[in-house]
C-alpha cells in the first residue's frame, strides 16, 4: 500500500471534527469503518480494557459479518502473559489458532478467523483498550502497514485523553463552582509551606474578613489562630503525620459579635505528591444559640430573669458555707387573685429586681427565684452577726418601699430568713432551715425578718411531732369543743357562747389551741379542723334552737379558712341543713387578719351577712383598723382584747381605751364585748361605760356542753 494513502487516511482522523472535540466512541466507529475498507478485512473491533479484571468491553466495530461482537454480552478476560506481551511490542499478530488462544473466547463466529491483527491503545503507557483488525484469509502485513494501524491506535488514545481532559475540566468547573457556592467556609492550606491556597467566599460573609487578604497568606492569618499563632504549627504537623483535626470554637467576627464554628482538617496528597490540607469550617451559631436557649429556659425564670429552684439548689449543694437568704411575699396569693395575675406578675418582677441589685451589691454566689412568690439569694460568709443583721434589715427596707403598678400605690409584704450555712450543714437542709425561720418571719408583729438559731430548730422539732399527732387526731376524733358563755352586763343573763377547741391528746392530756392552732395553720390542716369546728358548732346551736335555748353560737376562723374560696359554700350548707336562725351564728375573725385584704373580706362580710350570719371582730384593739374601714363592714360585734380589760384596775391608759372603744362602738351602732373579764372591778367599770357584753373567768371557763347546760339551768333557776 502506498505510504501516501495512510497518510491521506491518518489525516482524515487527525482532522476529524469528533477527534478534535474528544468524542471517542465516534472516533472509534470511524476508524474501525475507515480501517476495514481500507484492508478489506473481515471486521475491525476498538475494545475497552478494564483496568481491575483485565476484562473487554467492546466500544465499536466495523463487519461483514451479521455476527458483531457488539451484540455479544460476552466479557472475555485477556490473559497476564498477553498483556504483557502488549506491553513489551505494542502489536499482536497471529496466524494459528495455536498462536491466538484467546479467539476462541473473544468471538464466536460461524466462520474462522484466519489471522488477527491487535494494537494496544496506550495512554501514558497504560493500555486502555485494543485496536483489533480480523482476516478471513492470511494477508502479508507490511511493516509500513503496521506502522500505520499503530498511529491510528495512538489518534484513538489522543481522542480518549482529551475526552477524559474535557470531563476533568467540566468536573474540575463544577466542583469550583458548587465550592464557590458553598455556604460553609473551605480552606485549601499548603502543608509544606503553610501558606493558604485557596478559600471560599463564605470567609467573608462568615468573618467579615475578605478572602483576598488571608488567600496566598501564611496560615497563622486566618481568624482561627488569631492570637494563638503557637498552634499553627502544631496542628500542621499533626496533619501530615495522618491525623484528622476537628472540634468547636467560639470566634468573634469583624463587628466583635461572637459565633461559633464546627471546624474539620485532613492531609490528602495532589497527583503531584504536594500535601495539602483540606479544611471545612460550619457555622453552628444557631444550634448553639438553640442549646443555649434550652440551658436558660432550663435553668432560668422566664418571668423575672433569674436563675430557678433547679439552679439555685444545685449551688447551694455545693455550698459550706456562706449565708442563705429567703424572701417570701405576705399575702401574694390574695394580691395575685384579687388585682389579676397581670399585676401580680408586675410586683414580682420589680421584687425580682431589688432582690437582684440587692445580690450584685453584696457579690451573691447566687439569686433566684425559687418559689411562687419566694426569691433565694446565696452570699459569700459574712463575718459577724451585728453585720449580718444589718444586712437583712437594709434589704427588709428596700422590699418594702412602695411599688406603682397600673397608677397604683402597691405596698410589698415581705418576710425575710437568714440562714449561716456552715452552722447548719452538717445536721440539717439550708433550706429546710431557712424554710422554719421564715415562718417565725411571718408571724411577727413588726419587722417580719428572722435570722435562724438552735430555739427556732428545737421548737421546729417540737412542731412536727405536734403535726404528726394532729393529723391523727383529725382521724381519730380526738378534738372537742368548749363552750365559753357572753354575759350580757345590763341583764345579767347568758346570751351566747363562744365554740372553743380542745384535743385530747393520748399523751399530754387536755391541750388547749395555743399548743397547736398556729402549726395547723402552717401546715394547712386548720381547714379541715375548723370546718369540723363549725360543723359541730351548727350542730349544737341546732339541738339548742330545738329546747327553745336563745343563744348566739360564735365560733373562731382562721385567715386561711376565712380567705379560703371555700367558707362561704360551707356556711350556706350548714345554715340551711341545720336551720340556724339569722344573727344565731357569728363568725370572729381578728382585727389584723381582716385588714389584710380588705377587698376581699368586704366581699365575703356582705355575702355572709346576707345569709343572716354575723361577723365579729376577735382582739380588738392590737391590728391597725381605721373607722372608714369598720363602717364598710357589715360587722355584728366588736370584741376587746384582754389585754386591755385585764390593767382596767391599774392603768389609765387602758380605761381610756376601753372608753374610747365603747365610744366608737356606740357611734357605729356596733355590740360589744369585751374578753378576759376576771373581778368585779372590771364588770362595774365595764358596765359603767356602757360595754354590752363579757366573758371571762368571772363567769365561767370553757366547759364541756354538759357543763355549758348545767350553767344555763342554774341561772334559770336564779331567775325564778
Amino acid at each position: 500500500m502506498e505510504l501516501t494513502e495512510h497518510q491521506e487516511l491518518l489525516e482524515q482522523i487527525v482532522n476529524s471534527e469528533a477527534k478534535a472535540l474528544g468524542q471517542y466512541s465516534q472516533t472509534a466507529n470511524m476508524c474501525c469503518q475507515l480501517l476495514l475498507e481500507h484492508f478489506h478485512g473481515f471486521n475491525v473491533m476498538v475494545w475497552q480494557l478494564d483496568q481491575q479484571d483485565h476484562r473487554l468491553t467492546p466500544l465499536a466495530s466495523a463487519d461483514l459479518s451479521s455476527q458483531s461482537p457488539l451484540s455479544s454480552t460476552s466479557r472475555p478476560q485477556l490473559s497476564s502473559d498477553y498483556l504483557q506481551h502488549l506491553h513489551d511490542h505494542r502489536f499482536f499478530v497471529a496466524t494459528d489458532d495455536a498462536d491466538m488462544p484467546f479467539i476462541v473466547s473473544r468471538y464466536q463466529h460461524g466462520e474462522p478467523v484466519k489471522q488477527i491483527f491487535d494494537v494496544a491503545i496506550r495512554i501514558n503507557g497504560h493500555i486502555e483498550g485494543l485496536l483489533s483488525l480480523e482476516f478471513e484469509s492470511i494477508i502479508p502485513l507490511q511493516e509500513q502497514d503496521i506502522q500505520f494501524v499503530s498511529q491510528v491506535a495512538d489518534q484513538l488514545a489522543l481522542a480518549l485523553a482529551t475526552e477524559r481532559g474535557y470531563e476533568k475540566d467540566e468536573d474540575l468547573t463544577l466542583y469550583l463552582s458548587a465550592t464557590e457556592q458553598a455556604e460553609h467556609l473551605i480552606i485549601l492550606i499548603n502543608l509544606k509551606t503553610q501558606m493558604i491556597r485557596y478559600v471560599n467566599p463564605a470567609h467573608q460573609k462568615l468573618t467579615g474578613i475578605p478572602r483576598e487578604q488571608v488567600q496566598d497568606q501564611h496560615a497563622s492569618k486566618l481568624a482561627f489562630f488569631r492570637g494563638a499563632n503557637e498552634q499553627v504549627t502544631p496542628m500542621i504537623n499533626a496533619l501530615l503525620r495522618g491525623e484528622t483535626i476537628q472540634g468547636e470554637r467560639q470566634m468573634q467576627h469583624v463587628d466583635e459579635s461572637q459565633y461559633w464554628v464546627h471546624y474539620h482538617a485532613r492531609h490528602f496528597v495532589t497527583s503531584r505528591g504536594n500535601d495539602f490540607a483540606l479544611v471545612a469550617v460550619h457555622d453552628i451559631s444557631a444550634q448553639y444559640r438553640h442549646k443555649a436557649e434550652l440551658e436558660r429556659l432550663a435553668w432560668n425564670c422566664n418571668l423575672t430573669g433569674l436563675h430557678n429552684r433547679l439552679h439555685f439548689t444545685q449551688n447551694l449543694d455545693k455550698s459550706a458555707n456562706g449565708v442563705l437568704i429567703l424572701v417570701d411575699l405576705l399575702g401574694f396569693n390574695r394580691f395575685n387573685d384579687t388585682h389579676g395575675h397581670e399585676r401580680g406578675d408586675a410586683l414580682l418582677i420589680e421584687v425580682a429586681r431589688r432582690v437582684k441589685h440587692f445580690a450584685n451589691y453584696h457579690n451573691a454566689i447566687d439569686v433566684a427565684r425559687i418559689g411562687s412568690d419566694e426569691f433565694g439569694i446565696l452570699l459569700p460568709e459574712i463575718g459577724e452577726l451585728a453585720e449580718l443583721e444589718r444586712c437583712v434589715a437594709k434589704l427588709y427596707e428596700k422590699l418594702l418601699a412602695p411599688v406603682i403598678i397600673a397608677r397604683d400605690k402597691v405596698e410589698p409584704k415581705p418576710a425575710i430568713a437568714v440562714v449561716n450555712i456552715e452552722s447548719v450543714v452538717d445536721l440539717f437542709a439550708p433550706l429546710t432551715c431557712a424554710d422554719i425561720a421564715l415562718q417565725y418571719a411571718k408571724r411577727k408583729a413588726l419587722k417580719h425578718y428572722q435570722i435562724f438559731n438552735t430555739q427556732l430548730l428545737e421548737a421546729f422539732k417540737a412542731n412536727i411531732e405536734i403535726e404528726r399527732d394532729l393529723q391523727q387526731a383529725l382521724k381519730s376524733r380526738e378534738f372537742e369543743l368548749y363552750y365559753q358563755p357572753l354575759m350580757d352586763l345590763q341583764t345579767q343573763r347568758y346570751i351566747g357562747a363562744e365554740a372553743l377547741i380542745r384535743w385530747h391528746h393520748p399523751k399530754k392530756g387536755i391541750l388547749y389551741p395555743g399548743a397547736f392552732i398556729e402549726i395547723a395553720e402552717q401546715t394547712g390542716l386548720i381547714n379541715a379542723m375548723g370546718q369540723w369546728v363549725l360543723e359541730t358548732a351548727c350542730k349544737q346551736l341546732n339541738l339548742w334552737q330545738h329546747k327553745n335555748i336563745d343563744l348566739t353560737m360564735h365560733v373562731n376562723v382562721s385567715a386561711r379558712q376565712f380567705f379560703s374560696s371555700q367558707l362561704y359554700a360551707q356556711v350556706w350548707t350548714l345554715v340551711t341543713r341545720y336551720r340556724i336562725k339569722p344573727k344565731r351564728l357569728i363568725l370572729e375573725i381578728t382585727e389584723t387578719e381582716l385588714m389584710s385584704d380588705i377587698e376581699h373580706a368586704t366581699k365575703l362580710c356582705k355575702e355572709l351577712a346576707e345569709l343572716g350570719v354575723g361577723l365579729a371582730i376577735d382582739d380588738f384593739g392590737t391590728g391597725h383598723s381605721s373607722m372608714r374601714y369598720l363602717k364598710q363592714f357589715p360587722i355584728s360585734k366588736l370584741k376587746i382584747d384582754r389585754s386591755f380589760v385585764m390593767d382596767i384596775s391599774s392603768s389609765r391608759e387602758s380605761r381610756e381605751i376601753v372608753s374610747a372603744i365603747i365610744a366608737m362602738a356606740s357611734a357605729l351602732n356596733i355590740s360589744l364585748t369585751a374578753e378576759g373579764v376576771e373581778t368585779k372591778e372590771q364588770e362595774a367599770f365595764l358596765t359603767q361605760s356602757a360595754c354590752h357584753h363579757a366573758q371571762g373567768f368571772l363567769y365561767s371557763p370553757a366547759v364541756r356542753e354538759s357543763d355549758f347546760s348545767h350553767l344555763l339551768t342554774l341561772q334559770q333557776s336564779l331567775i325564778n
